[in-house]
């Protein structure tokens, strides 16, 4: 067996024991202060659909820039698909993050563009071919509600309109796992439960979903698994769970 297919082989057996994102007992240290991610273990396995909560401060958004090797790991291990990433080169990073579709609270589309070249974009970035482009991101489009909508501008869209094209655009590439950071943050009641209909549906098909989130409605009506954070450590990790109190800052 060549050294190639020992790593994979390796890869393989992490996802399935450990799980598809597995941090083994990381601690994140910035320069100043305590550090913002404390000798946390953490298993998501392939198909689960994870809440991520606690107050500003807590460490979710280091852990998302953790999953994304935007930042690495001051001690212990990150594995995400069964990659170690601190061991991931540089220039292997975006091939990586192919796997990974990712929504943010602010949409982050591209303002100069309209909807079908926002979502587009995703697909040419990994040089899918011109006519798989032209099939595919219709086909995206239609599953977020929004075929009718391709030739706008993203300016000329609501906010939950906006973020589905954000959506759509995370997921045009089939990705293994969807990270969505505060993905209701800037929406309405409304809007944020189409929203969130729209990850349990992704994550029925079979993608991974982690959401950081502090909408407490959500996380209580959806009774998914609920993993809570307070200063940099995991305080709580129930399958069926709920936003309690305790998982606020004091």
């Amino acid at each position: 067996m060549s050294r190639k297919e020992n790593e994979l082989k390796k890869q393989q057996s992490i996802m399935e024991e450990k799980g598809i994102i597995y941090l083994d007992n990381v601690t994140k240290s910035y320069s100043t202060g305590s550090p913002a991610i404390n000798g946390i273990t953490l298993n998501i396995y392939k198909g689960e659909f994870v809440f991520v909560v606690g107050d500003s401060g807590s460490g979710k958004s280091t852990l998302i820039r953790l999953l994304l090797r935007e930042l690495t790991a001051t001690t212990g291990n990150v594995y995400v698909m069964g990659q170690d990433l601190a061991k991931l080169k540089h220039r292997k990073i975006p091939k990586f993050r192919r796997n990974l579709g990712v929504v943010f609270q602010d949409f982050r589309l591209l303002n100069d563009r309209n909807v079908y070249e926002n979502v587009a974009f995703a697909q040419r970035i990994v040089e899918t071919p011109a006519r798989m482009i032209r099939r595919n991101v219709p086909a995206m489009l239609a599953t977020v509600g929004l075929a009718g909508k391709y030739k706008a501008k993203t300016t000329q869209l609501s906010g939950g309109e906006q973020q589905r094209v954000a959506l759509a655009r995370a997921l045009v590439n089939n990705p293994s796992i969807l990270l969505a950071d505060e993905p209701t943050g800037n929406l309405d009641p409304h809007n944020s439960w189409e929203i969130m209909g729209l990850l349990e549906e992704i994550n029925e098909r079979g993608t991974t979903v982690v959401v950081v989130t502090h909408n407490r409605e959500i996380v209580n009506a959806m009774k998914k698994r609920v993993v809570a954070m307070k200063k940099g450590v995991i305080v709580s990790d129930m399958e069926e769970g709920v936003y309690n109190d305790d998982d606020e800052e004091d």
